[in-house]
């Protein structure tokens, strides 16, 4: 066993009744504390960052394609999927493509009013999210060249306007010559993703219906939605897009579409680095002011050591050991807390969240291996850096007078 190691071992212990092991386990609770709170921040933040981003990435779709012109209401500018188009977006990483239109309208009951979107889909439109997201009902089978009236609306337009599944809603338009016209659509599903700005204004619909309604031909869709291989790659993605159509085409990513939602999320960055900072500042001090402690107390026996021939060196090693060892006590148990705490939380959903105010019902649990990997080797090796700071008073210790300080 190295000689560092032995003498620690027999000279300091935690079970001892003395002031060095009262701040101890002072410094292991801190060092737990601040462990646990860091993981749970994390967790906590990657989470509800990861969730909202899915949220809004597929609602939206990642990259859409759309007519460039300077009109900036919801009313679109058609264009052809042609075969030029398609060649241009042959590209490895796009998964998927869906053709889809928006269109305004006015839902009015015999009690309510509400301006909502009609989104246009066809038959192979992906209805995963939207199928994920269903509190009733069920989502329609549109088929090629056949309009359907069924539509899917949100919880938030079923509550307010009084709708059910199978009631009949009437949708008003208002066409090119500023003349009114009424739709008659039947309620097929009811979906509820806690997007306040998306759940309060769009309706599912058939394509079809869109294009009747504003006189389109058949082959034409007011915006293509892109689906690619790696979210993560977006904007990249986006760039390549944009500059292989044509000019008389522009594409937009999500982070372009919804940017005050994305902007948001990146400050949660921010407050995960003040609390982490704040930890490490805490629990640093706590235990820079246990190892000053514990010298302070051992000064006779530093000055002993060095009687009998210990170096400064050898010396500091011993006290550090033992600094050491009570981090890692520490930061076991932080460990074990915090990570249960998130399990918890992430199998329970024990926090309940406002919808309204934060698009999830509960907090978001997101544990990474390699998030909690890196925390504890950075934390370790911070802390430890910081414990050499109090060990230069030993280089001052003299046996003549220590020994005899007792």
């Amino acid at each position: 066993m190295n000689a560092a190691t032995f003498i620690s071992k027999r000279i300091f212990s935690l079970s001892k009744e003395n002031l060095s092991s009262t701040v101890m386990r002072i410094a292991v609770a801190s060092v737990a504390l601040g462990i646990a709170i860091m993981l749970i921040s994390i967790a906590v933040v990657v989470g509800f960052k990861n969730q909202i981003k899915d949220k809004v990435i597929g609602f939206v779709a990642p990259i859409h394609i759309q007519a460039l012109n300077q009109n900036e209401s919801i009313e679109e500018t058609p264009f052809m999927l042609d075969s030029l188009l398609m060649m241009r977006l042959d590209k490895p990483f796009i998964t998927e493509m869906h053709k889809t239109a928006n269109k305004a309208g006015i839902i009015k009951t015999d009690d309510e009013i509400q301006a909502v979107v009609l989104k246009g889909v066809d038959a192979d439109y992906n209805w995963s999210y939207i199928n994920y997201y269903l509190v009733d009902g069920e989502t329609p089978q549109y088929i090629e060249n056949q309009r359907s009236t069924d539509v899917v609306i949100s919880k938030i337009i079923a509550d307010k306007m009084n709708l059910n599944i199978n009631d009949a809603v009437r949708i008003w338009f208002v066409d090119q010559d500023m003349k009114a016209r009424g739709r008659k659509f039947n309620v097929k599903g009811i979906y509820e993703t806690g997007l306040q700005e998306c759940d309060e204004r769009f309706v599912y619909c058939d394509l079809d219906q869109i294009r009747r309604l504003n006189g389109w031909d058949n082959g034409e869709i007011g915006h293509l939605e892109i689906w690619v291989d790696n979210q993560k790659n977006i904007q990249e993605y986006n760039r390549r897009i944009y500059y292989s159509i044509p000019t008389e085409i522009v594409s937009y990513s999500a982070m372009e579409t919804y940017p005050q939602i994305f902007d948001w999320l990146e400050l949660q960055d921010m407050n995960v680095v003040i609390i982490i900072a704040l930890m490490l500042l805490v629990a640093g001090i706590t235990i820079i002011s246990m190892l000053l402690i514990i010298i302070l107390e051992r000064t006779s026996t530093i000055g002993l050591l060095k009687a009998m021939g210990a170096s400064n060196g050898l010396i500091r090693s011993i006290f550090l050991r033992h600094s050491c060892r009570i981090l890692l006590i520490g930061m076991a148990i932080g460990n074990v807390f915090g990570i249960g705490l998130c399990l918890i939380q992430k199998y329970t959903h024990l926090i309940a969240l406002s919808p309204e105010s934060y698009y999830l019902s509960a907090v978001p649990i997101e544990l990474n291996v390699w998030h909690i990997v890196a925390l504890n080797v950075g934390t370790m090796a911070l802390w430890v850096l910081m414990l050499l700071l109090p060990t230069i008073i030993i280089n001052n210790v003299r046996p003549s007078k220590s020994i005899r300080f007792e």
